[in-house]
């Protein structure tokens, strides 16, 4: 079951962003045009707005490819340029290792030239089937 009032993915959440998500088996994509209801700095998305969709891809990741639930334990962001408003944005996440219940994560938001923006890394706790 689904929470469909999750801040970053539940279609129920009138102030949510509302992301939608391909999983290619591999990877795990989703696009999104932020308006300035999600601005921290002029013309620029707000640093936690950016987080929060970085760590969600993630945790969508594992419940695509394992079917299983899983909780943030780490999450470590680097901003590299300002992100834009009003532009379309990839946002993309890839799994780097796993041992046992802990899951290493990677994932990117990317401008549509090709300009990553931020970068995360994270571990994941499994903690129980979807």
């Amino acid at each position: 079951m689904s929470d469909e009032y999750c801040f970053a993915c539940g279609k129920n959440n009138p102030i949510g962003l509302h992301l939608t998500f391909k999983f290619d088996g591999e990877r795990i994509f989703a696009n999104k045009i932020l308006s300035r209801e999600y601005e921290g700095y002029e013309n620029t998305v707000h640093g936690g707005i950016i987080s929060t969709m970085l760590d969600e891809i993630m945790c969508k990741f594992i419940d695509a490819k394992y079917h299983e639930k899983a909780l943030t334990g780490r999450l470590e962001v680097r901003f590299k340029y300002p992100t834009p408003i009003n532009q379309e944005v990839k946002i993309t996440a890839w799994q780097e290792n796993q041992r046992k219940n802990i899951i290493t994560m990677r994932s990117t938001v990317e401008t549509a030239d090709g300009v990553i923006t931020a970068e995360a890394t994270a571990l994941f706790a499994v903690v129980a089937p979807a």
